[in-house]
């Protein structure tokens, strides 16, 4: 694998936005189930070890940068949803999601309805699924103004000068200012190798109705959707079904450890397909290899991960997420807004699903597919 700085850096960014935005809710998620010490530092070590093994694989088989994640949004679920399930029954669950996820790879259902989306629509869905992150980046000024002064200032020497190595430098400038103000406290951590704990599977129709079918349902919606769509916006033409039945055997494997969910990225993945990767988009996947190695690493020491992360400052993740991914964000507004006749139903997709609103347990990223391809499709038909 050819090395280069901006694809470690890049791994190294998208495994940091990852873990900070969401690793709190895994481990309430297990609390919520009745696990113990053992069996919560069980489920990050399953996490870990899954993603990297998958991010490692599809990338280097498909020569594609291939991110998968958690279920963050079934992390939120799980949380309102364990407490009136065993532990057991919760794995068991997890194990029926994961093969409804395996099945919809199999029989190539997903990848049927993925090609009826039209592509400025799905450029405006993960427009508005990253928005956020550029609004959040400015949203520090007043909580830090030198912090996002510094990052700013390092973003447009990097853009200038080596843009390959943009986010190298935002990142160097915020991690040496946090240091320098003593915020960034890595003395504090302690390695501690985590271990796998099995926890046997028990199956009933109450975790299949309110665990399996809800976490099946969200997970596919609102993070394998999205997942999709930023590969084929940056010109890739993933293996759709293949992606999705491996993310399913993954879960099917690992869930009695904790797997409760394995899926394609959105959010992070974007991060490892920029410009500021590679100028060429074919030798971007090291990247997502280099994402994988951290997860692995992650993975490892499932114990410590939670003190290693919340060592670094949140308004630094954020201001670095948000840089990152304003490439991203402009690329894909660009995409879903130049063509006349569709530009009406992308800029309505984009608004709903930047509105982040959720109804009947489903996301925004769906309902503004859903309401932007209704109001494509009835502009096709008066044309």
């Amino acid at each position: 694998m050819p090395f280069a700085l901006p694809h470690l850096a890049a791994g190294l960014i998208a495994v940091l936005v990852g873990y900070t935005s969401s690793v709190v809710l895994i481990i309430q998620a297990a609390a919520a189930a009745g696990a113990d010490a053992a069996q919560v530092s069980s489920w990050l070590w399953t996490l870990g070890i899954g993603m990297g093994v998958s991010c490692i694989g599809l990338s280097l088989y498909y020569r594609v940068p291939v991110l998968t994640a958690w279920s963050t949004p079934g992390a939120a679920l799980l949380i309102t949803s364990l407490g009136n399930f065993s532990l057991g029954e919760a794995i068991g669950a997890f194990v029926i999601s994961s093969l409804l996820i395996t099945l919809c790879g199999i029989s190539g259902w997903f990848d049927r309805l993925m090609r009826h989306i039209p592509a400025p629509l799905a450029a405006a869905m993960l427009a508005g699924v990253l928005l956020r992150f550029g609004l959040d980046l400015f949203r520090v000024a007043p909580q830090d103004p030198l912090l996002l002064g510094a990052l700013l200032l390092a973003f447009l020497i990097g853009r200038h000068l080596w843009p390959r190595y943009t986010m190298v430098l935002v990142l160097a400038t915020g991690m040496l200012l946090c240091t320098l103000r003593g915020e960034l406290q890595l003395s504090t951590v302690h390695w501690q190798l985590s271990s796998p704990v099995w926890i046997t599977p028990t199956f009933s129709l109450d975790a299949l109705l309110g665990i399996a079918l809800p976490l099946f349902l969200v997970t596919m919606t609102s993070q394998n959707m999205p997942g999709i769509t930023i590969l084929r916006a940056h010109g890739y033409q993933p293996a759709t079904s293949s992606l999705i039945t491996w993310t399913g055997l993954t879960g099917l494997l690992l869930a009695p450890f904790g797997g409760y969910a394995f899926n394609l990225a959105a959010i992070t993945a974007a991060i490892c397909m920029g410009k500021e990767v590679d100028p060429d988009a074919n030798r971007r996947w090291p990247a997502a290899v280099w994402a994988g190695c951290f997860y692995l690493l992650t993975g490892c020491f499932g114990a410590t991960v939670v003190a290693l992360f919340s060592a670094f400052p949140t308004a630094l993740v954020t201001c670095v997420a948000g840089l990152a991914l304003l490439g991203t964000i402009g690329s894909s507004l660009h995409s879903a807004l130049q063509q006349d006749e569709e530009r009406e139903a992308a800029l309505l997709t984009f608004i709903i699903t930047a509105s982040g609103i959720s109804l009947l347990g489903v996301g925004s990223a769906c309902w503004g597919l859903l309401v932007g391809i209704g109001l494509y499709s009835v502009n096709r038909l008066r044309a």
